[in-house]
């Protein structure tokens, strides 16, 4: 099995409220902005194939579905669909993936299952061949948003989900349709069960999966965000995002499972590391995966 980060558009959000409580003084180091405050954000998948026989994609990004005055609000600097340039760059084509994994349903995730905006046309899917797994939990909050979140989602996105016959409702560690070879994990801290997709490794001397991959979603947006304190001021509650990343963090330290993060515009894998004060990082960091082992 080989591993690709693959990119998707880019967005420029205000850094405040990506930080959190956060000042400005601390999280300028890591995320310089510009005039308006915003700062670079990536909207990166994962592509592993062949993963327990398919070709899988894990997550779409934001795409290019907004049109022209969404586009701008929310701060996406491409008007083409830079996922589907970024799959034909690494060998594949939108058709060719048979499953798509999504953490969450929110546009900057899920957007990039839609085709680009056209004038007069409706929201259409993508990926013609692909299972679609979403986590039960959040998907009933995407059906039934709260108004603190509604315009997180894509209002029509869980009708052309349901339509098109080939959802699949994850309610567990495993999915139909991966099997074994990923194994999910869930969290509330963001949204209401965020869907965290590990691929496993190999069994270690304690029968647990050691040396996989774990797709970091927005329980870590990127490296910054790995400190336990820093959360981001969309997460609908901070404490208990702090609680599960510190969980999350002990076990990957303790299997040597590595982190792959979405946001981060710099850094697509890492590994996480514990310093003598207890405090989380990151090491050995990678810009890009192109055609990577899972054991390399």
């Amino acid at each position: 099995m080989k591993l690709w980060s693959i990119r998707g558009n880019t967005q420029k959000l205000d850094g405040g409220s990506m930080f959190g409580n956060a000042p400005k003084a601390m999280w300028e180091k890591w995320a310089p902005p510009d005039e308006h405050n915003r700062i670079d954000l990536a909207c990166r998948a994962l592509l592993a194939s062949p993963l327990n026989g398919r070709t899988v994609l894990f997550e779409t990004g934001i795409g290019a579905f907004f049109e022209p005055k969404m586009r701008e609000r929310y701060g996406v600097q491409e008007d083409r669909h830079v996922l589907v340039d970024s799959l034909r760059a690494a060998g594949f084509e939108h058709e060719d993936i048979d499953v798509v994994v999504l953490s969450h349903l929110h546009f900057d995730h899920a957007g990039g299952l839609l085709a680009p905006w056209a004038e007069g046309r409706a929201p259409e899917l993508l990926f013609p061949n692909a299972t679609y797994l979403v986590g039960a939990a959040h998907w009933e909050r995407a059906r039934h948003p709260h108004p603190r979140d509604r315009a997180s989602f894509i209002p029509e996105l869980p009708g052309l989900l349901e339509a098109s016959g080939r959802l699949e409702i994850v309610d567990g560690p495993y999915s139909r349709s991966l099997g074994q070879a990923v194994r999910f994990s869930f969290s509330d801290g963001h949204t209401p069960g965020l869907m965290l997709a590990e691929i496993v490794g190999p069994a270690g001397a304690d029968g647990q999966p050691h040396g996989g991959v774990v797709f970091c979603a927005d329980l870590i947006p990127g490296r910054s965000w790995v400190h336990l304190p820093i959360t981001m001021g969309y997460d609908r509650n901070a404490e208990l995002l702090i609680d599960e990343k510190r969980s999350f963090l002990e076990d990957k330290l303790a299997r040597d499972v590595r982190l792959f993060f979405t946001h981060d515009p710099h850094c697509a894998l890492a590994r996480v590391v514990r310093d003598e004060k207890g405090r989380f990082g990151t090491a050995q960091e990678l810009a890009e995966l192109q055609a990577r082992p899972l054991a390399a």
